[in-house]
């Protein structure tokens, strides 16, 4: 099995700390060097102590589940004999109370578009096959409590 990493990186920005008035803007690096800025959203925390131009936790786990979804779908549907020249989803998650009574993501919601090409395609039977098999497959919807539903 493989290794994943993430260096999550925050200074100061001279804030009062004690009062919770400070920028919770910080640095997300993955292996490889891709970079990306990341804050609390500021449905959480308000400006200026979070900004909208970066990306918060609860969108990356949205994104995460959905290229997982993604990527297991592609193989999926190659392994069936389809071919798909498109992929597009804009997935929603949003923050509720989880079955424990926590604040969470309880629900991540995939609206996934699919161009297939080629002379097979599939019935909407096949095709909920596949996203079937795809989450069945996923390595990060096997990971979390989220429920994770393809409309």
């Amino acid at each position: 099995m493989s290794v994943h990493r993430a260096t999550i990186s925050w200074t100061t920005d001279g804030g009062d700390f004690a009062k919770r008035r400070y920028s919770r803007v910080h640095t997300v690096a993955f292996d490889h060097g891709a970079e990306v800025v990341g804050s609390a959203s500021t449905s959480v925390v308000p400006k200026p102590f979070a900004i909208d131009e970066a990306v918060d936790p609860e969108a990356m786990l949205t994104a995460s589940l959905s290229a997982c979804h993604m990527l297991t779908f592609l193989d999926v549907a190659a392994r069936a004999g389809f071919q798909i020249s498109a992929y597009r989803d804009e997935a929603e998650g949003k923050l509720g109370k989880m079955a424990s009574g926590r604040i969470g993501v309880p629900k991540v919601v995939l609206h996934p578009q699919i161009t297939f090409v080629g002379d097979k395609r599939p019935t909407p039977e096949e095709l909920g096959d596949l996203h079937h098999k795809a989450h069945e497959a996923c390595f990060i919807a096997n990971s979390v409590t989220t429920e994770v539903v393809v409309e």
